[in-house]
């Protein structure tokens, strides 16, 4: 069941910006902590960036200082402000719900993932 849908994902031109939205169920967003990962073609799934219920959060090194994770607990909704996106940052990007204390820790409930495409 849908539980988990992701949005925002386009094409940008290198250096652009994109905002992506992931939209939870209230039992979902109710977990320990939200997270987004992305997955190019011919590579694995990879952790981009945590959230916890309080606020805390966790990024990879690759997008430190350009992505941005946030949530409103309202809206039950988990955002990914991506800056200066690069070539490398094009991936399908997926939102979760899971644990985190000291790495996060995945739970089996994914959205269908949001496409972003970013040209040099």
């Amino acid at each position: 069941q849908v539980q988990l849908v992701e949005s925002g994902g386009g094409l940008v031109q290198a250096g652009g910006s994109l905002r992506l939205s992931c939209a939870a169920s209230r039992s979902i967003f109710s977990r320990n902590a939200m997270a987004w990962y992305r997955q190019a073609p011919g590579k694995q799934r990879e952790l981009v960036a945590v959230i916890t219920s309080g606020g805390r959060t966790n990024y990879a090194d690759s997008v430190k200082g350009r992505f941005s994770i946030s949530r409103d607990n309202a809206k039950t909704t988990v955002y990914l402000q991506m800056n200066s996106l690069k070539p490398e940052d094009t991936a399908v990007y997926y939102c979760n719900a899971g644990i985190y204390v000291t790495t996060f820790d995945p739970g089996n409930y994914w959205g269908q993932g949001t496409q972003v495409t970013v040209s040099s």
